[in-house]
């Protein structure tokens, strides 16, 4: 588990803080950079929150309707990663209030899905389901904080204290729930470690 974490499979670099500047000054170029630039991420965070490829595709087009609406708000204070983090939960939560009141395909307008959906965008959310697929749906049956920590940090490779400012929660808060969904998932590897070899189960 602790090799994953020296992988960074999202790049995160003073380049998206830039475009993120730009856009947020009206650049429209560099706000379609951006959204280049985030969308497989914010998929990804949103599947790992809403568990459903189909949910986590209306958060992301939520998303990026904020994201559009609202950039000026992040006004260039700390990490722009970490200011989307907080929206893309914030509307995985609203889709999963929803889900609980109404049939969760809801009236998500046809033409806002095609946003962002060229070839290469399909194939990193078919990756992004793909990684939590990996083992199964064990990941899913994760409680949500659990399963959110493991994502980041042992999948994506942020460190603790990262996450820490992500999710506003104390570094050994973090590593607690951490140390929980490790031990988990190491026991279940243990007990379907043949299966995954064998590709049953």
């Amino acid at each position: 588990m602790h090799e994953l974490a020296s992988r960074r499979l999202e790049p995160r670099d003073k380049a998206v803080d830039e475009l993120a500047r730009l856009a947020a000054g009206g650049d429209e170029a560099a706000f379609d950079a951006l959204v280049r630039q985030c969308y497989r991420r914010i998929y990804r965070w949103a599947l790992v929150r809403v568990g459903e490829p189909d949910d986590a595709e209306d958060v992301t087009q939520e998303v990026l309707v904020r994201l559009y609406r609202h950039l000026s708000s992040w006004e260039g204070r700390g990490r722009f990663t970490t200011w989307l983090y907080g929206v893309t939960r914030n509307a995985a939560a609203s889709q999963t209030a929803r889900n609980r009141g109404r049939d969760p395909r809801g009236d998500m307008d046809s033409a806002a899905r095609g946003v962002g959906s060229t070839e290469d965008e399909v194939l990193d959310r078919m990756c992004a389901e793909r990684v939590v697929g990996m083992i199964g749906c064990f990941l899913l049956e994760l409680p949500v904080r659990q399963r959110e920590l493991f994502d980041l940090i042992d999948l994506q490779g942020f460190t603790p204290a990262e996450v820490a400012e992500m999710l506003d929660m104390h570094p050994g808060t973090v590593r607690v729930h951490l140390f929980r969904a490790r031990k988990r998932i190491r026991g279940w590897l243990l007990e379907h470690g043949s299966d995954l070899q064998t590709g049953s189960g």
